[in-house]
């Protein structure tokens, strides 16, 4: 007896299905074919029965929406009518006019109140063509307008009137305003309850059901209302002479009627294939209709239908051919790889892979991670490499740009600050002063207690004026025994306080050894950028003369620069 086994092999034998190549191939597409088919086609219908739902949703949102605002607007319409023939103008003065004869002072009076009232409301109120009082047998008494024209109320107004409820006609063409209208109307009544007539309005036919307008369908819809009759009044549609003319056709007005708020299926008044609901609007009997274009409606998923069905046939050689070269053994593994070096390639040298099985795939992996070491020790030695030179770097600028000495800033430097300072200064519309300075009989200090207590005396210096100055201002050695202070935005007056200061601080100071203690001064030089200079070698220079009058007028003293730079051509308002 042949088993199970046997029988398959004998099976995948005949149908050419014995390699593992074949299998695999095979496998692929059934598990793509299969799964995507099926799915295909429930997307398919549960896509149809979300749209079906979505479409009725919408209907019949726009059509209770539009009626409960038809509805309203409609009664406001109505209150109007009635608080505006319920006004003491109206029963008053018609009841002056109905009981005195034509053409007397007192008729002529109430009848001019009685217009000039219906004039102020048509006045106020748009939606009202024409506003008139008529009497109990239906003759106009009054209007809005110049002309009295004809008005055509429904039968049985005059039963409606003596029971105190609203009059409301059907839609109709006014010849004489040239536009489709709806008459409403109210009873007036005396203070004995005794009907004396009514007050009609005319209302824009046009302006009533452009309501309809605030409401639009997507997909090729339309909002409209329609009529017992089966009237559609449509805001898409001209209120002409005809207007009352378009017609749905009794049967399909009588199936909406007979279902409220479900969705039919009928061909409307275009003559389109179309599915739609309806509302009833109360106080008229009519109804909103919204509908749809069939066609139009589902024409996207019968497109995602047709490219779902394309989209498969396409998947089952992509996928079967994938299945074939790469297969679940080496996609996972081949993944990671890409995931790891994608994250290398980003600057992460952090990875490292689990070798999972022998191989040429595991072999890669220890080979990726061994690289991704070595690049990460690399790393390492490159930033200590970087931070010993910034470190160097900032070092050897240190030392281009301080005076060894006395731990300054050095001659060349200083005059870069002072160029740069000009600039900024010049930008700002800021005066700066600089401070020159010689230490006065310093050749003398030097040779009676030598060199080395000469530069005792430098770095002390150097000192007192770094305690002297603001964190803002810039103390350099100039050479030899002279020092130069740069004060950002400071005027004259401010520099020779701070040069005062200095020598003050100076003053607590002696010098020498421990068995003679002298004390040292120093003469100084000031000038102020741009009032002695508009440059660092002219600035430098003025200072340097002001410090060689205060030598020569016998040390130990402060000299301003003398000489104004007059070559500017805009004036520099100077700091106080």
């Amino acid at each position: 007896m042949i088993s199970w086994e046997q029988a398959t092999t004998h099976f995948l034998s005949i149908v050419r299905l014995e390699s593992i190549k074949s299998k695999i191939i095979v496998l692929a597409l059934l598990t793509t074919f299969i799964p995507s088919l099926t799915m295909g086609w429930l997307s398919y219908v549960k896509n149809r029965q979300f749209l079906d739902e979505k479409i009725t949703q919408e209907l019949l949102n726009a059509t209770s929406q539009a009626s409960r605002e038809f509805d309203v607007s409609f009664k406001e319409r109505l209150y109007e009518v009635k608080v505006f023939s319920s006004s003491y103008l109206v029963p008053e003065n018609l009841e002056k006019i109905l009981g005195s004869k034509r053409g007397t002072a007192e008729n002529r009076k109430s009848l001019t109140r009685l217009r000039d009232y219906l004039k102020s409301l048509r006045a106020k109120f748009a939606v009202y063509e024409e506003l008139m009082v008529l009497d109990a047998r239906g003759r106009v008494v009054a209007s809005s307008s110049g002309k009295k024209s004809a008005v055509l109320l429904p039968q049985g107004w005059l039963k409606a009137a003596k029971a105190g409820t609203p009059i409301i006609s059907n839609p109709m063409w006014d010849k004489t305003l040239k536009m489709g209208v709806m008459v409403t109307a109210y009873p007036i009544f005396t203070g004995r309850e005794r009907l004396l007539g009514v007050l009609a309005a005319k209302l824009n036919f046009q302006k009533i059901i452009s309501v309809l307008e605030n409401y639009t369908l997507e997909e090729a819809g339309e909002l409209y209302l329609i009529t017992q009759g089966g009237a559609v009044f449509s805001t898409t549609q001209p209120v002409t002479s005809n207007f009352m003319e378009i017609s749905l056709g009794k049967s399909y007005t009588k199936k909406l009627y007979s279902r409220e708020s479900a969705t039919h299926e009928y061909i409307n008044y275009r003559g389109k294939d179309v599915m739609g609901t309806f509302k009833k609007v109360p106080p008229l009997n009519w109804g909103i209709v919204a509908e749809k274009d069939k066609e139009k409606a589902y024409a996207k998923i019968i497109r995602l239908r047709n490219l779902t069905v394309g989209l498969v046939a396409f998947l089952l050689c992509i996928i079967g051919l994938a299945a074939y070269l790469l297969g679940v053994t080496i996609v996972r593994p081949l993944n990671r790889l890409i995931g790891g070096a994608d994250k290398v390639a980003r600057g992460d040298l952090e990875v490292d892979l689990p070798v999972q099985g022998g191989g040429e795939l595991g072999f890669m992996t220890k080979v990726f991670n061994n690289m991704v070491h070595r690049l990460r020790q690399s790393r390492d030695e490159l930033d200590k490499m970087n931070s010993t030179l910034k470190k160097r770097n900032k070092k050897l600028h240190e030392l281009s740009v301080t005076d060894s000495l006395t731990g300054l800033h050095n001659h060349k430097h200083l005059m870069e600050k002072i160029a740069s300072e000009v600039t900024r200064s010049e930008r700002h519309n800021h005066p700066f002063a600089v401070l020159m300075i010689d230490i006065d009989y310093f050749k003398k200090y030097n040779d009676t207690y030598g060199h080395q207590a000469g530069d005792d005396v430098l770095r002390r210096m150097a000192s007192i004026f770094m305690e002297s100055i603001r964190s803002s201002d810039y103390a350099a050695r100039y050479g030899g025994e002279e020092f130069m202070i740069l004060l950002p935005e400071t005027g004259m007056d401010e520099a020779l306080q701070g040069a005062k200061r200095i020598r003050k601080q100076l003053a607590r100071e002696t010098f020498g050894d421990d068995k003679k203690k002298i004390p040292i001064t120093i003469s100084m030089g000031v000038a102020t950028y741009p009032e002695h200079g508009e440059d660092p070698e002219t600035l430098v220079s003025k200072a340097d003369a002001a410090l060689y009058q205060a030598k020569k007028a016998g040390r130990d003293r402060v000299i301003r620069a003398r000489g104004t730079i007059r070559k500017r051509k805009k004036k520099i308002r100077m700091k106080k």
